[in-house]
């Protein structure tokens, strides 16, 4: 394979009241508040760096009272160190993705382990901390993560700046950016790096994962000169990830012929297999015109997030029946028998009523329209102001209206976005009319890309064909696990047809499907979720610990190993036994 190409690397000490996996927080200050800046106007790289931190934490994890983290499973112990950071660039493409490698003082030089992972979702190059960093770096391995192309480095053309390789903001031609788009007029607003840098980054994010391994090998070179070269053949290289990141690694299991990898776990990951299952475009574009109106069905009244205060659908979801009644996509007369009727529609499709009850959370917060409009811009290969359908990302200004981003907001964006606004300041705007349901146009439209027959959805077909997975060796280890209740990435449509293609052409993949996991750790906090559900994290953590067993103390590789027999935690506090670990 070929070498990464990157190149300022910054290196960083962590020690002292400072260190690799909570930036000197601890978990009660992971789960705390965020920590105000000094100058919130210019916040020093320290400050970002941590905030970035709790922000990954926090958008993964479930660190409440009730949740048993720390407890029951995981834990967040001091971990001194090293970081070394750099821009690593795929061969072709326009923008770089953000690598990292994080050393630990107690780095084992007799077990030689590099973990590699990359973020979930959109997120920045600490977003899968809290999988791969909780639990290689307290085992001594060294933890090497990617971006994969996506990432926080927004880009405001309002003052021409992004941001600088320490988190900082800085103006186009004072320092390397993590994403610098073309160039374009002040009202432009806001570019992100996923949706606009013209590469699909998707595509290459198997490609991204072995670079950040790459890298992750070229700085224990460098920090351990008299032992070098490390290399895949006397360092065992774990990739693990989740959801985005859990694709990212299978995307590159497909890219290793030649035991580049030691290991790889997977958690709820977003994978598509050519001619298997459903590409995550086609069933969010779905999801986006069908499930509110689904939603309005007295099957979903007790779902947490489906009914409003007195009981009744939240407002625009009896108005998204209606508008589907008037376009005779739906016949009934009544708001129950047009909400059994898409209900129908969907489980027709694959959706099982456990996806679309969980999926509540997700479309009241409006997440499919949001994902499958920058995904769009992404497979098409779209700039900031020519994305499909007439969206566009801006600051929020006055009443709402797009504007100016305020400095400070400017500022935290790198530490505090997610990757995919709306959120911090920033909003999607476009496609929308003047009507009942007025985001049921630009909805269509994302949905048209997929189902049209022009150039336009040819395009954006052939961008989503080029993500497929392909096959891994046959003798890798490799455990995948996904939350059965997931509704964001239902098992039916990702997890199960890869499995199932992976068997067929005999590897012998580890499967997990959880019961009563869902997609959002994070989520379990929120009222009515903690009670029904269990974490994904505890599970993951067990699949590595097996894995490690098998690589450092001669454990067999098991050929299969029971399902959890997971149960709700109801009211109180999880405990071990709810997790039914084998």
């Amino acid at each position: 394979m070929p070498e990464v190409d990157y190149g300022e690397v910054r290196v960083t000490e962590h020690r002292g009241h400072d260190d690799l996996l909570s930036a000197g927080l601890g978990l009660a200050g992971l789960a705390g508040a965020p920590l105000p800046f000094t100058d919130p106007l210019d916040p020093g790289a320290e400050e970002l760096r941590r905030r970035a931190i709790q922000a990954s934490w926090k958008g993964i994890a479930d660190l409440g009272p009730l949740g048993g983290y720390g407890t029951v499973y995981g834990a967040v112990p001091d971990v001194p160190g090293r970081e070394y950071s750099a821009f690593a660039r795929i061969p072709g493409a326009r923008a770089p993705h953000r690598v990292l490698l994080q050393l630990p003082d107690n780095f084992d030089r007799q077990k030689r382990c590099l973990v590699v992972t990359a973020s979930s979702g959109s997120r920045g190059v600490y977003g899968a901390i809290s999988l791969a960093g909780a639990w290689g770096l307290p085992h001594g391995c060294a933890v090497a993560y990617t971006d994969k192309g996506t990432g926080t480095g927004y880009f405001d053309f309002a003052d021409n700046s992004g941001v600088a390789l320490d988190g900082r903001r800085a103006r186009k031609g004072e320092a390397a950016l993590e994403f610098q788009p073309m160039p374009g007029p002040p009202v432009s607003g806001i570019a992100i790096k996923h949706m606009h840098s013209g590469d699909n980054p998707e595509a290459a994010w198997g490609r991204h994962v072995i670079q950040a391994a790459q890298f992750g090998l070229a700085m224990l070179d460098r920090a351990y000169p008299e032992e070098a070269p490390f290399t895949p053949q006397n360092t065992k290289i774990i990739a693990t990830g989740i959801s985005n990141g859990g694709g990212a690694v299978l995307q590159a299991a497909g890219l290793d012929h030649d035991g580049f990898f030691a290991g790889v776990v997977a958690l709820e990951p977003n994978v598509h297999v050519k001619d298997r299952g459903r590409a995550l475009y086609d069933y969010a574009t779905e999801a986006a015109i069908w499930l509110p109106c689904a939603l309005s069905a007295e099957q979903f009244a007790g779902v947490p997030m489906a009914r409003g205060p007195r009981g009744a659908a939240l407002p625009a979801w009896p108005i998204r029946c209606a508008s589907l009644r008037a376009q005779g996509k739906l016949s009934g007369n009544t708001l129950a028998q047009q909400s059994e009727q898409a209900r129908d529609y969907l489980r027709a499709r694959g959706w099982t009523d456990e996806a679309m009850s969980t999926a509540a959370t997700t479309t009241a917060f409006d997440l499919w329209r949001v994902v499958a409009a920058g995904y769009a811009s992404s497979y098409l290969r779209r700039g900031a102001g020519d994305m499909p359908c007439g969206f566009h990302y801006a600051a929020i200004g006055a009443g709402g209206a797009p504007g100016v981003a305020d400095a400070t907001t400017r500022a935290a964006w790198w530490a505090d976005g997610s990757g995919i606004p709306p959120g911090n300041g920033i909003g999607l705007y476009g496609g929308v009319n003047v009507s009942t349901d007025p985001t049921l146009i630009g909805s269509e439209c994302l949905r048209a890309l997929w189902t049209g027959e022009d150039h336009e959805a040819q395009a954006l077909h052939a961008a989503v064909a080029e993500t497929a997975a392909r096959l891994p060796r046959a003798d890798l280890p490799l455990w995948v696990l996904h939350g059965a209740s997931d509704g964001l990435l239902p098992t039916a449509f990702s997890s199960e047809p890869y499995v199932e293609w992976l068997r067929d052409e005999g590897r012998r993949p580890i499967y997990w499907k959880v019961p009563h996991a869902q997609h959002f750790d994070a989520f379990l906090a929120l009222p009515g979720f903690g009670e029904r559900h269990v974490p994904l994290l505890p599970y993951g953590y067990a699949a590595l610990e097996r894995l490690w067993g098998h690589l450092y103390e001669g454990e067999a590789w098991p050929v299969d190993v029971p399902t959890p027999a997971a149960r709700p935690r109801g009211a109180a506090a999880l405990d071990r036994g709810m997790l039914g670990l084998p």
